[in-house]
């Protein structure tokens, strides 16, 4: 079960006020927890909530956020329980003794680097598409990817009504005349498989796809299946580069 602190105890921490100070700012209106003025004291949160004190972020100890870099394998599905009993991310995380949300998922059949945090407000700021956090992905493509069709993909696109934003394509070697090749492919928001309908949409299809960095931090050599935690460093430049303000 998540630990819950009070409201007020939560934001005392931060180091922006004292717990009486904390109190009148809930008392008076100045606060969102997810999206929702809360005018109580008593009201008990976790470390997932997104808290906002005048449309402004809550600080963050940068000692408290943990970042980890996963190599999720194919075949292994990104959530917590999984009904069909597949193997999910958090069967490699069994001996990682902390409460962990992933950032920007990957599908069933896609593979590279998944990113944990124990902070909810840096894993909500990581994916919104304001932020801009670049994603960058090996794919293997099958087709006929002509330079009209990387237009395309480049201005963006509106499948089944939904507006895709575009996308930075560029092929690795040449694709003419040949079954299958690479490309790499940039994007700056994550919409539900989205290279792979963005492919269909242009006449190909994805045989393989491989995340190799996501913002900042990169897959490098890490093995599938295996985790690694960023360092401090890593995590307070991340925060720097989302602009949370932290102890």
């Amino acid at each position: 079960m998540e630990s819950r602190i009070r409201l007020a105890k939560r934001i005392a921490e931060s180091g922006i006020a004292s717990r009486r100070e904390a109190e009148k700012l809930i008392e008076s209106g100045h606060v969102m927890v997810d999206g929702q003025i809360v005018k109580t004291p008593a009201f008990f949160v976790t470390d997932t909530v997104h808290v906002l004190i005048d449309g402004k972020d809550l600080p963050l100890k940068s000692k408290e956020i943990v970042i980890w870099k996963f190599h999720k394998p194919r075949e292994v599905i990104t959530t917590k329980n999984d009904p069909r009993n597949r193997k999910t991310v958090f069967d490699f995380l069994k001996d990682i003794n902390q409460r962990l949300i992933y950032v920007g998922r990957l599908d069933y059949n896609s593979e590279g680097l998944l990113l944990f945090t124990n902070n909810g407000q840096v894993a909500r700021k990581m994916e919104l598409p304001a932020t801009g956090l670049k994603r960058v992905y090996r794919v293997r493509v099958r087709g006929n990817l002509t330079s009209e069709k990387i237009q395309r993909l480049k201005t963006g696109l509106v499948i089944e009504g939904v507006k895709y934003r575009g996308i930075d394509i560029k092929v690795n070697g040449t694709c003419k005349g040949r079954a299958n090749f690479w490309i790499t492919a940039i994007l700056r928001e994550g919409k539900n498989r989205e290279i792979r309908k963005l492919m269909e949409h242009v006449g190909c299809i994805v045989s393989r796809l491989i995340r190799i960095s996501y913002g900042s931090f990169n897959l490098g050599n890490l093995p599938p299946g295996n985790i690694q935690q960023a360092t401090p460093q890593e995590i307070k430049e991340l925060l720097k580069i989302l602009e949370f303000s932290f102890n």
